[in-house]
């Protein structure tokens, strides 16, 4: 039997199929899990990456089906994904995260950045790993494999997605436990933002991830000059 004939068969087989698509499910947010306790060391994003690349290798859909395709206009996405970060960015610093902090009565921990203050090589270190690693590596796995695996999972239709938004949301959400329940909250909204921003592009991830890349970039550049609420 040859790849191509291998593949063949894996794709009719794993397409359209709830049960492998719950397994799938199943296995990433174990790997997730695994990153959240620390048995996988750094971060768990690479190898749910890797295990979701494997997935649509044996579907033979690629990463451009799922939505990392050229976009309508490069212009337009780079005006409305940085807007977007910059302006959540503030929402959540000045606005969402007092709020939030009424009710559990503390703020996001973003403590393991402390280093960052003053710093200028720690800042380009973080700058790196916020585009890649956070803004492009989450971005595919959030909301290019794990939506679509969801989707599958719970059907396709306009109720799915909105199923898919929000079970996707709480789980980026939960793996920045790290940042407290107050930084729960304030991710799995930051989640339900991209997730929408997503679906409103025609599910094209390219808005997503400049959003992401921003809003990540203004909070380090925040954190350096020492300008960071709570820090």
């Amino acid at each position: 039997m040859t790849i191509h004939d291998f593949r063949a068969r894996t794709s009719s087989l794993f397409l359209g199929s709830r049960a492998i698509a719950a397994v799938e499910l199943l296995i990433a947010i174990l790997i997730l899990v695994g990153g959240l306790v620390g048995i996988i060391p750094l971060s768990s994003t690479p190898f749910v990456l890797l295990f979701g690349w494997l997935m649509l290798w044996l579907r033979r859909v690629g990463w451009r089906d799922l939505g990392l395709r050229r976009p309508t206009s490069w212009w337009s996405t780079l005006l409305l994904g940085t807007a977007i970060g910059i302006g959540y960015q503030y929402f959540s610093l000045y606005v969402l995260e007092p709020l939030i902090a009424r009710i559990t009565d503390d703020l996001p921990d973003v403590s393991q950045f402390a280093p960052l203050i003053g710093n200028s090589f720690f800042l380009f270190i973080s700058l790196v790993l916020s585009w890649t690693l956070a803004a492009f590596g989450e971005e595919l796995v959030f909301r290019g494999y794990l939506m679509n695996r969801v989707a599958d999972l719970v059907g396709s239709a306009s109720a799915g997605w909105l199923i898919s938004l929000i079970v996707v949301s709480l789980l980026f959400g939960i793996v920045h436990l790290y940042q407290g329940t107050s930084g729960v909250i304030v991710i799995t909204l930051h989640g339900l933002l991209l997730g929408a921003l997503y679906l409103a592009t025609g599910r094209n991830l390219w808005v997503p991830i400049m959003a992401h890349g921003v809003n990540d970039t203004v909070g380090f550049i925040l954190i350096f000059l020492g300008k960071y609420p709570g820090l």
